[in-house]
């Protein structure tokens, strides 16, 4: 199974009983937000008369994950998107990777980490149960299910109500895919959702960077090495120098203070040897 969720936008209410089961399970602090933010990781919008449930799209290959340089992003097999704050070195790298925006970093923190929604990985779906927003929803705007099931009933919903719905799936093929699928009956540029998004996976513009990245570090620490080998051995010609001019400068002391021995002829005549002076 792919897990996956369906928000049918023209059901949604605005009660934001998806916001408020999303923070009471996964500890955040209460209150009503207006953004996605690092304590807000799902909330409801409101444009063009349409409430809009913002939270992870769940991409089929996530960005996000591909270029973490820890592994704190990972897809599961389920489908969900997770991290795991403990490997986490805010490096930011996810926030700015991301084609939906959705990652957020905690500014306010001293020890600050990146955070988003994890579909309930952890704490439902690997017990088989579906998330906290989706179980909550009182009018089935926001569904749980297969993600091939859940394409099949968007694609029916819009065969049957041609003019209720734009013909379109939201997250079908936007970034290669995604977990999570809209349905709605105003354009999704006017909704706010990114019309810019590419269909192609992300992780495949990533890569063209990061498999550069080794070759880069090879080459600067080759060069590093080499500037590294020239100031020591600058240094130690330069130590060798100090070090002759120190002896040098030793012997001259020496020679100077040595006393000096007169050649000249004794004062007084020296008797030959078996004779007397005379």
């Amino acid at each position: 199974m792919q897990a996956a969720i369906l928000n049918d936008l023209t059901k949604c209410i605005g009660c934001g009983a998806c916001a408020a089961a999303c923070k009471q399970i996964n500890n955040l602090p209460k209150g009503k937000a207006r953004k996605l933010d690092a304590d807000t990781w799902t909330f409801v919008d409101y444009r063009e008369n349409t409430f809009i449930r913002r939270m992870c799209m769940h991409c089929l290959e996530p960005t996000c994950a591909s270029v973490c340089p820890v592994g704190a992003l990972r897809k599961t097999d389920i489908g969900a998107v997770t991290y795991d704050a403990s490997r986490c070195i805010g490096c930011r790298y996810c926030v700015m990777a991301c084609p939906f925006d959705i990652p957020k970093y905690q500014w306010s923190k001293t020890l600050p980490i990146t955070q988003k929604c994890v579909m309930c990985f952890e704490k439902r779906l690997k017990k088989g149960e579906q998330p906290a927003c989706t179980s909550v929803c009182p009018t089935g705007a926001t569904l749980f299910g297969d993600r091939d099931a859940l394409i099949g009933e968007a694609r029916r919903r819009i065969r049957e109500n041609p003019d209720r719905y734009v013909p379109h799936i939201y997250g079908l093929h936007e970034a290669g895919g995604t977990s999570v699928l809209y349905l709605s009956g105003v354009p999704f540029e006017k909704l706010g959702f990114k019309a810019q998004v590419r269909d192609e996976a992300y992780p495949e513009l990533t890569w063209a960077a990061l498999s550069k990245v080794p070759h880069i570090l090879s080459f600067g620490a080759a060069f590093l090495f080499g500037v590294s080998w020239v100031i020591n051995r600058r240094m130690q010609l330069a130590a060798a120098g100090n070090n002759r001019e120190e002896q040098e400068t030793a012997g001259s002391e020496e020679e100077s203070n040595r006393p000096v021995v007169s050649r000249r002829s004794p004062p007084f005549p020296v008797a030959p040897e078996g004779g007397e002076s005379q």
